[in-house]
């Protein structure tokens, strides 16, 4: 890129930054980190613990977006100096750290604009993820373990924090299926397009004769439900069991009944955390996971009883939504967006930005 590409990309960001200033709402943000901040240092702002919970994550998230925003004014303003010292002096050095400002300076406000897609009720809470194997036999459950290194590797790129809540081994090889929760800005928002069916093609190194097998996945994504949202479980609802967490092979994790199994009578949905090493902890991330599939069942039964309703059946996130193809070319493509990649070892290393943005584009389309 040149100097003169680099000029105008300037004038380009300082009309994406000033769209971004507008429709991000920093006025209005500013105006809510003062009231939170303001009842964070009341006196009584500890009393209720659920609620300070509450108000802090909303002050977290609220600090976060302003961060991100003066970051970007910041490398806007690093990129112009950088470039008024390139016009007085031919350095390559000051050439190619003005290249790599503009990159950055890219790469923060395509992730800006995609927060601004990011609006719904529960957009910005933390996820619970779960992964399952279909159909393919030990190239399935190992597909499935393949997708939860994918999302763990994702997380950590992003600075999301993500805990392995529960682990169903494969007899043979991967695993049956996983819960992940992850926590940190828009983990539901970005998340939640990955939901549905993925596809793996490759030749299968399960198959004496190498022939190329074709497996499934599912992965569900739901919102991560804390106490203060309206989601009441009463004790009488639930059934509590515990037993000793175990791992590959039946191989024990530890010497206590640690492990917690939750089910909900009405619904017969039955959640299991053996992560934490205290039977309360386990018990509370168990509640916290049936609370949210207990959301998205409501969620479910509403969008069901308004599809019954209006009689009109509208193109879903649906099964198969994404292929990865190692064999016998290489390729991994999300069929709802169109959006594909050439590399599935980055794919599958986290590398899902890409995937991610281009999802959340098409939803808003949907919407729109």
């Amino acid at each position: 890129m040149d100097l003169a590409e680099l000029r105008a990309k300037t004038v380009i960001f300082d009309s994406e930054i000033a769209n971004l200033f507008e429709s991000l709402g920093v006025p209005e943000i500013k105006s809510l980190v003062e009231q939170l901040t303001k009842k964070a240092s009341s006196s009584e702002f500890w009393g209720d613990p659920e609620e300070a919970k509450r108000v802090g994550g909303s002050l977290a998230s609220a600090k976060g977006k302003l961060e991100r925003f003066a970051e970007l004014q910041k490398l806007q303003k690093d990129l112009v100096a950088c470039l008024e010292l390139r016009q007085e002096a031919d350095s390559a050095e000051l050439e190619l750290e003005a290249e790599e400002l503009a990159k950055r300076l890219s790469g923060l406000i395509d992730l800006l604009k995609i927060e601004t897609y990011l609006g719904g009720e529960f957009d910005n809470h933390g996820a619970v993820l779960t992964i399952r194997s279909g159909a393919g036999g030990d190239d399935a459950t190992d597909f499935a373990e393949m997708l939860m290194r994918m999302y763990l590797r994702y997380c950590e790129q992003q600075g999301l924090k993500a805990m392995v809540l529960e682990t169903s081994f494969a007899e043979g090889a991967g695993i049956k299926s996983a819960v992940i929760e992850v926590s940190g800005p828009y983990a539901f928002g970005k998340l939640s397009v990955e939901n549905g069916t993925h596809r793996l093609v490759r030749m299968s190194p399960f198959n004496a004769a190498g022939k190329r097998q074709t497996s499934f996945a599912a992965v569900e994504v739901v919102p991560l439900i804390e106490s203060t949202d309206d989601i009441d479980i009463p004790e009488t609802e639930i059934r509590v069991d515990v037993f000793r967490s175990s791992g590959p092979g039946g191989q024990s994790v530890n010497t206590t009944d640690s492990a917690v199994r939750v089910t909900h009578i009405p619904t017969g949905i039955v959640v299991s955390c053996q992560n934490e090493k205290s039977q309360l902890q386990n018990k509370q991330s168990a509640i916290r996971v049936l609370r949210s599939r207990l959301l998205e069942l409501k969620r479910q039964e509403e969008d069901a009883s308004k599809r019954k309703i209006s009689g009109e059946v509208k193109a879903s996130w649906g099964e198969q939504m994404r292929s990865y193809v190692l064999a016998p070319y290489q390729m991994v493509k999300d069929l709802r967006t169109g959006y594909e990649d050439n590399n599935p070892d980055s794919v599958l290393s986290g590398d899902l930005e890409g995937f991610i943005s281009a999802g959340i584009r098409w939803r808003a389309s949907q919407k729109s």
